[in-house]
């Protein structure tokens, strides 16, 4: 077998249910310089931030399922990402009823 290639193991990893005050939503647009409009699951449409430490990490597409925290004051108008979900993980969420969009 080539390197790189799969030997057909899977790694099973838990998804990160949203917990206290964080709320599940997708992304509708990317505004550049590390924000997003982001379509939260109670409804409201945020504009979020990602923050430094994760903007090196991932890539965040339109359309990707994210969870963000709301900041404590202009909670309805502003948040930040703490999560971004595959798109398994993001389907696992729907079946289970944590992302009602």
């Amino acid at each position: 077998m080539r390197r790189g290639q799969n030997q057909g193991t899977q790694e099973v990893r838990r998804v990160r249910s949203p917990r206290r005050g964080e709320i599940p939503g997708v992304v509708e647009q990317i505004l550049g310089h590390g924000k997003l409009k982001v379509r939260c699951a109670d409804g409201k449409t945020r504009l979020t931030r990602i923050p430094g430490k994760m903007k090196k990490r991932i890539w965040i597409r339109e359309g990707d399922v994210v969870l963000i925290k709301p900041w404590d004051f202009q909670s309805d108008e502003k948040a930040d990402v703490i999560w971004r979900y595959t798109r398994t993980e993001a389907n696992w969420l729907e079946r289970r009823g944590y992302l009602k969009l």
